[in-house]
């Protein structure tokens, strides 16, 4: 198991920007199989698989670093300065030696702790081999509001020059063109990995919830389409899938759950499951369209609890309800509630239901392949489907840390 070492001021639970990133890389990494350490001032962050390692003078707001700040700020090095960068280099080589990497937040480019910066500069010059990542929220020297603190001359000027062994992250790509203004590298000498977002935390799923997208894969789905109705022939489920499958055509990863049992009424929808099944078969989408009633706790039968189902509005794209007769139609005001666009059968009940702001309407015999063409119509002229669909795409923190953190730490270790 190795070891990386994530460095900074401060660590969760003191809230900020650098520390959510903080907290989200190192439940990721130690999820990944890493042993995490997170060297700080001021925290004590709290997960699975990770150590919170306290170094009091690295938290930018400790009496002794504030009083060397002061004097920096007007210009001048005072004698604790040199002192206390022993004394934070002496705490640090520990941890600089136990670990293949070492990530420092914000270390390298701000000011808020000028000792902190030359102690693990002098870490950094006394090694044979690259072991740093600078991790680069904020620069000091492009800041106007922190330009009067920044004088000419050593300490200041590391904050301003490219580190040796030293491997540069900025979260943003304008953040990347400043940095490599800043340093004087080019510009693909500096990756761009940005912070995310947690879709389950942010939604508050329920746990059996977060179990079912990670089985099933929902994430990936693009669109993700919720047909909410116990399975019976009255349902017209098999239109569903077959719109599915003319909508894979375009869109490759279109998936569909369909979150209700057979109906407990009529023996015949338990052949009607089965049929349905070997329609999905026929179609290729065993991956792609999901019955709830089969993915319950060891593989019995499940009935989705209404929690679940809620969840499961929050997390799709759009509504599917090709009903051939309903009494009403309740999860076309669900859709309503959740904000989702609604295609429905053009059924009395639905109408009346959906009034005359759903997205679309079809026959409960339409063509399937006219079916999908609406849908991408509709989801492809929608603002917020793309934005939603670029967040979930590309700032989901799992996939962020799986694509573009874990081969920065092999990169830099190997």
């Amino acid at each position: 198991m190795s070891t990386v070492v994530l460095l900074h001021y401060a660590a969760p639970p003191v809230i900020g920007g650098v520390e959510r990133t903080i907290a989200y890389h190192a439940r990721y990494l130690a999820a990944a199989g890493y042993r995490v350490q997170v060297v700080a001032g001021r925290g004590g962050l709290q997960a699975p698989g990770v150590q919170f390692q306290a170094v009091p003078w690295a938290d930018s707001r400790h009496p002794r670093v504030l009083a060397v700040q002061q004097a920096l700020a007007q210009g001048r090095v005072p004698p604790d300065f040199e002192a206390l960068r022993r004394d934070l280099r002496a705490a640090l080589q520990p941890f600089w030696d136990a670990a293949p990497v070492v990530v420092a937040h914000n270390v390298v480019t701000l000011h808020k702790n000028l000792a902190l910066t030359a102690a693990l500069h002098d870490l950094v010059t006394a090694t044979p081999t690259r072991r740093l990542i600078a991790w680069c929220h904020d620069f000091a020297w492009a800041d106007a509001l922190y330009r009067p603190a920044l004088h000419p001359g050593y300490p200041w000027d590391l904050l301003r020059t490219a580190w040796p062994r030293t491997r540069y992250v900025a979260v943003s790509e304008p953040r990347a063109q400043m940095l490599a203004r800043l340093l004087g590298l080019p510009r693909a000498a500096i990756a761009v990995v940005p912070p995310g977002v947690d879709p389950a935390a942010f939604y508050k799923l329920e746990p059996v919830t977060r179990d079912l997208v990670a089985r099933l894969n929902l994430w990936e789905a693009e669109p993700l389409l919720l047909l909410p109705a116990r399975i019976t022939r009255r349902k017209n489920i098999g239109l569903a899938l077959r719109v599915v499958a003319a909508l894979r055509e375009d869109w490759p990863a279109a998936a569909l759950v369909v979150t209700g049992p057979p109906g407990p009424h009529n023996p015949a929808n338990r052949a009607y499951l089965e049929e349905l099944l070997r329609l999905r078969a026929d179609l290729g989408l065993t991956q792609a369209v999901h019955f709830l009633y089969q993915h319950g706790p060891q593989g019995e039968p499940w009935h989705v609890p209404e929690a679940v189902v809620a969840d499961l509005y929050r997390l799709a794209d759009a509504l599917l309800f090709p009903s051939r007769r309903e009494g009403f139609g309740i999860p076309v005001l669900e859709a309503g509630l959740a904000r989702l666009p609604a295609f429905v059968a053009d059924i009395p009940e639905l109408r009346a239901a959906g009034g005359p702001d759903v997205a679309a309407r079809f026959a409960p015999d339409a063509d399937p392949a006219a079916v999908a063409a609406t849908i991408r119509r509709v989801l492809s002229a929608d603002p917020l489907y793309r934005q939603r669909r670029r967040v979930v795409r590309a700032f989901r923190w799992a996939r962020i840390v799986q694509h573009q953190v874990l081969p920065l730490l092999q990169e830099v270790s190997s």
